[in-house]
């Protein structure tokens, strides 16, 4: 088998030597050119699994070759060479098309890092890897809208990058999942996907969350601890609501995008990551960049390729096929037989605009698949709102009855608070919830635990009360 081959541009032969030594190790064969000119005889003549080159040349730019080698040879990645600190340089390589960048002076580790990746794509088109990943992403992220067909074409081609990806969408759209899809069909597929809720972590605790932290560095640092950067080492590190990340932690995640690097609290000198960062949110992160609430360098590095998620009242064809695999999805976890949606059930939904996009179909299907006695489900299992909020995301949706509650609660203290008598200083749900859970638990001791004489007890179906026992993390 003949050795994988490797282009390096750059003016400076130090620099040149110091590839194809380092490269030559690695057991490839190298060539080398010194400007633009040589490098385009090089790629007339020749085929090559990837191309360093430098942004500066004699007769030209390297933005010049990323673009000749995206138009004439699309499956070999480039690497942008830059001089140290010049993020703008990278920023603008990764936009263009750069694979990834590598800062001079060259660390040698994070190169051979670079390379290992880059060359992974090869070998994932050579074994066809890359076409089944990518129909397996087709029967996770289901639609064929052409909405959802772009998508899945953009998923494709973010994936053969090492670029920062922005996913913006809406609540509920499914952002994780694209961004798990990135990740399998792209070169680390092999490595850890690490998704992160960054309005999860509270703020005294992110630093050592992110970069980790060593013993003794602060009370109870009893241990070393790896932060999601090292966790993540190799892989995929998700930023999931990453708007929700506070000033200082903005200013810290900048620096160790930029320098590949963290320092863990305690520890004495930085520790050299291999990570690709994705991040989302459901916000307008521009909008906050101009309120002064967001970092806009930050913005611009994590924001070099977005990809909207487009919310499911714009792909209203795609609602017949996701209610299908849902509902067969639940009837798996559940063990039970598959329910289908009744015709006037359908169209109700594919009337629906649906605020709350995938996951408040998933939300409304498992509802309606407890509430529904036969094998068919009908308009009133699925209990939609009447009215659903003017905008979509951040506002809570008008709540509708959940499956056999108004069997358990229409009787008793339930009704008095919601007719204005006291709730004990507890919210509304929670109260209703609590004496849901005694009403089932009193019916379950009192049928000796049979959950089919407790459902018919209560009044509600046995799917029901099923749903009932794992709403209320009931054993």
């Amino acid at each position: 088998m003949s050795k994988q081959r490797v282009l390096v541009v750059d003016d400076e032969r130090d620099i040149r030597e110091l590839l194809t030594i380092t490269l030559g190790r690695m057991d490839l064969d190298v060539d080398a050119a010194a400007n633009v000119s040589e490098a385009r005889q090089l790629l007339g003549t020749r085929h090559y699994e990837l191309c360093f080159t430098d942004m500066r040349l004699p007769d030209g730019s390297g933005q010049e070759l990323i673009e000749l080698i995206a138009e004439q040879h699309p499956e070999t990645p480039v690497a942008m060479i830059t001089a140290y600190g010049n993020v703008e340089a990278a920023v603008t390589a990764l936009k263009a098309g750069a694979f990834d960048f590598v800062s001079k002076p060259v660390d040698i580790q994070l190169l051979r890092r670079l390379v290992h990746t880059a060359l992974e794509l090869d070998q994932q088109r050579r074994s066809g890897q890359a076409e089944s990943r990518a129909q397996a992403a087709g029967e996770r992220l289901i639609g064929q809208s052409p909405a959802m067909q772009q998508v899945r074409a953009t998923i494709a081609k973010l994936a053969r990058s090492q670029a920062p990806v922005y996913i913006s969408g809406e609540s509920g759209v499914g952002k994780e999942l694209v961004a798990r899809l990135i990740h399998e069909q792209g070169p680390r597929a092999q490595g850890p996907f690490v998704p992160v809720n960054c309005g999860a972590i509270p703020s005294e605790l992110m630093e050592s969350e992110f970069f980790g932290h060593r013993r003794g560095s602060f009370t109870g640092a009893h241990s070393d601890k790896e932060g999601l950067f090292q966790a993540a080492q190799g892989g995929t590190l998700f930023l999931d609501e990453v708007a929700e990340l506070p000033m200082h932690m903005q200013v810290k995640l900048l620096r160790v995008i930029q320098e590949k690097a963290v320092r863990p609290i305690g520890g004495r000198g930085e520790v050299p990551v291999d990570v690709r960062v994705l991040s989302a949110t459901h916000k307008d992160l521009a909008h906050l960049v101009e309120e002064g609430q967001f970092r806009q360098d930050l913005f611009y590095r994590i924001n070099v390729i977005e990809l909207n998620v487009p919310p499911l009242r714009e792909r209203g064809e795609d609602v017949p096929r996701l209610a299908t695999a849902i509902l067969a999805q639940l009837a798996r976890e559940s063990e039970e037989h598959e329910v289908k949606l009744g015709r006037d059930a359908l169209q109700s939904l594919e009337s629906y605009p649906f605020p709350g996009n995938v996951r408040e179909l998933e939300n409304i299907l498992e509802r309606a698949m407890a509430m529904c006695d036969g094998d068919e489900i009908e308009v009133a299992d699925l209990m939609l709102p009447t009215r659903a909020p003017r905008v979509p995301g951040d506002e809570p949706l008008e709540r509708a009855s959940e499956p056999g509650e108004s069997s358990i609660s229409t009787t008793g203290p339930a009704t008095a608070a919601a007719r204005g008598g006291s709730t004990g200083g507890q919210p509304l749900d929670d109260y209703i919830s609590n004496l849901e859970r005694e009403a089932i638990m009193r019916a379950l001791e009192e049928c000796r635990y049979n959950k089919t004489a407790a459902a018919k007890k209560l009044g509600i179906t046995f799917r029901a009360l099923r749903y009932k026992l794992k709403k209320l993390d009931i054993e």
